[in-house]
């Protein structure tokens, strides 16, 4: 039996490179640089047929430890909830008011990257609180 060692998380979307790039803001991820020969991604994707331009971006964790995240544009638009989400892992180890003010703050950074806020999900018995938001087009994800 093979042991999986790294794992790519991949995102249907309309325009690849800007959701990567928003992406990129929200973890500290960085885009790959344009492929050899290239001096810019326009300049590479204006090399390709009109079909294939801006069809496909990635982007990664820079200490190498989080998982790749690539892009595909798909030519249908997001019609349902997703069925799987990413959780970014602002408030780790903090509980309460610490935590929710942690959480803010963080929610107020990724609205002025282009993020929506959606709800709020207070703590209970089981659950500290998060919020839920979605990205620049309109993928769930929550900030917990």
């Amino acid at each position: 039996m093979s042991t999986i060692r790294k794992l790519q998380v991949t995102f249907d979307c309309a325009e690849p490179e800007r959701v990567a790039r928003f992406w990129c803001e929200v973890l500290g991820y960085v885009a790959p640089p344009p492929p050899e020969g290239f001096a810019t991604w326009d300049a590479y994707n204006q090399s390709l047929p009109a079909e294939k331009r801006d069809s496909w971006f990635t982007c990664s964790d820079p200490s190498g430890v989080g998982p790749r995240l690539y892009f595909q544009r798909v030519p249908e638009g997001k019609v349902a909830k997703n069925r799987v989400h990413v959780d970014v892992r602002a408030g780790i180890g903090l509980v309460g008011e610490e935590r929710l003010a942690t959480l803010e703050a963080e929610c107020a950074r990724l609205v002025a990257l282009g993020a929506v806020r959606v709800r709020l999900l207070a703590a209970d018995e089981e659950n500290e609180s998060c919020i839920v938001m979605q990205d620049v087009e309109g993928n769930e994800f929550c900030l917990d």
